[in-house]
């Protein structure tokens, strides 16, 4: 059996070789690592820093705080994990995260998300994951990176045979990176999860979507990609679905909050005719209509027998388009998890669900709307489950316990760490 390690009285010492003040906050998640120490250690742990956490007094870790802890924890090779989301690391600390990550070889998962990491600082991260062989999932989302800085990541993945997730979300990427990205994806073999949301498009010719749709003809193992804000619009479905019908390992497919209507649906819908690779699809937040709507439904009625969620949720669907998705539940068993808050709702859609729900055929925890009856008449209310609901936040308390409220994390799993 390995020594006790005392990370709390490593911290303390390299503090005071260094100069640098305790960060109570870092100071009390190593003691509790050492409270808890026990031989599952062996395996691996995740010390989690996030600097946002309401329920206790928190000092967000800076770039000093960081430099302190990375020597601490480079003479370590049980830490797997380091979740270090919404605290205040700039360019320096990323250059502490790169001169870790250069020496570390058991860490695999680390969260930098909404930070104030720059150009510069992606820059010496995605250099430093040039000979990394360790990290296996990274989360970028929220730093501004930009352009630039987006481009270093897209180099990075012609070179890394490791990361398995990366998340650039959120990051001010443009039209050039979003190429480079899929141009360097067409050849990678080991990034399985990829997300690209809200970058920053200035042309209406979708030839981001373009490259993106051709990297999926000839990417086979990309499992999970998302295309949240990228101004999408019937052109790009027509496009994607092409490139889709030659790609057999696609499951999760991110298009919320884009411009596609029910014409770009009908693309989509043939889609789902003849796919048997798609678990996960979300249109969340689009314009589909009652037509759309009924494009989907018939496919997953009659045809399709591999989709397992579908977010329509903000679509402007009525009653009829609504119905239809209900009564196509009724006959694809496959199809568990439904999203539909945010459309019209009538008498008959509300009597719809909830006789799915209390039926058995949609669990409660599968859908984001709760029947509840009022002088007679059965109306829906919202519940707050869906395709991401982790995806910015995890509970304080600690691990979800219930992971069918968070579709996407118990159908499509990669790399979770």
């Amino acid at each position: 059996m390995s020594v006790h390690p005392d990370l709390h009285q490593l911290y303390v010492q390299a503090c005071r070789n260094s100069g640098q003040p305790e960060n109570p906050s870092i100071a009390h998640l190593l003691q509790e690592a050492d409270k808890n120490y026990n031989t599952e250690w062996a395996k691996g742990i995740m010390l989690k820093i996030a600097g946002n956490n309401h329920l206790v007094p928190v000092q967000r870790v800076t770039d000093d705080d960081l430099q302190v802890l990375a020597s601490v924890l480079s003479n370590t090779d049980f830490v797997t994990g380091l979740d270090l989301r919404y605290n205040v690391l700039t360019d320096a600390g990323a250059k502490h995260v790169a001169a870790f990550l250069q020496v570390n070889s058991t860490l695999q998962y680390l969260n930098l998300m909404f930070n104030d990491i720059g150009t510069s600082g992606a820059e010496l991260i995605a250099k430093a994951l040039h000979g990394n062989e360790t990290l296996v999932s990274l989360r970028m989302t929220g730093n501004k990176i930009g352009n630039e800085g987006g481009l270093f990541f897209a180099s990075m993945l012609q070179i890394n045979s490791t990361l398995e997730k990366l998340d650039l979300g959120d990051c001010d990427m443009g039209t050039q990176c979003l190429t480079a990205i899929a141009t360097a994806l067409a050849q990678n073999r080991s990034v399985k999860a990829i997300n690209l949301n809200r970058p920053l498009l200035y042309s209406e010719e979708e030839e981001t979507t373009l490259h993106i749709a051709l990297m999926l003809k000839n990417n086979s193992s990309l499992v999970e990609l998302h295309l949240c804000k990228h101004e999408m619009k019937n052109f790009g479905v027509e496009r994607l679905c092409e490139a889709l019908y030659e790609n057999s390992s696609l499951r999760y497919l991110d298009l919320s909050c884009n411009k596609i209507t029910r014409d770009g649906v009908k693309f989509l819908a043939e889609l789902l005719k003849r796919n048997r690779t798609l678990e996960i699809l979300d249109l969340n937040a689009n314009r589909i209509e009652d037509d759309g709507a009924i494009y989907l439904s018939e496919a997953l009625a009659l045809y399709n027998r591999t989709l397992q969620a579908l977010s329509v949720a903000r679509n402007y669907i009525s009653g009829k388009g609504l119905v239809a998705l209900s009564d196509a539940m009724k006959t694809n068993m496959e199809l568990s998890y439904i999203y539909i808050w945010g459309n019209k709702f009538d008498e008959a859609t509300c009597m719809a669900f909830s006789a799915l729900i209390e039926t058995g055929r949609l669990k409660s925890n599968c859908t984001d709307v709760e029947p509840y009856e009022v002088d007679g008449h059965i109306h829906l209310a919202e519940l707050s489950h869906g395709l991401k609901k982790h995806y910015y936040w995890t509970p304080s308390s600690g691990e979800v316990t219930n992971k069918d409220a968070n579709a996407g994390l118990v159908i499509v799993a990669v790399s979770e760490h």
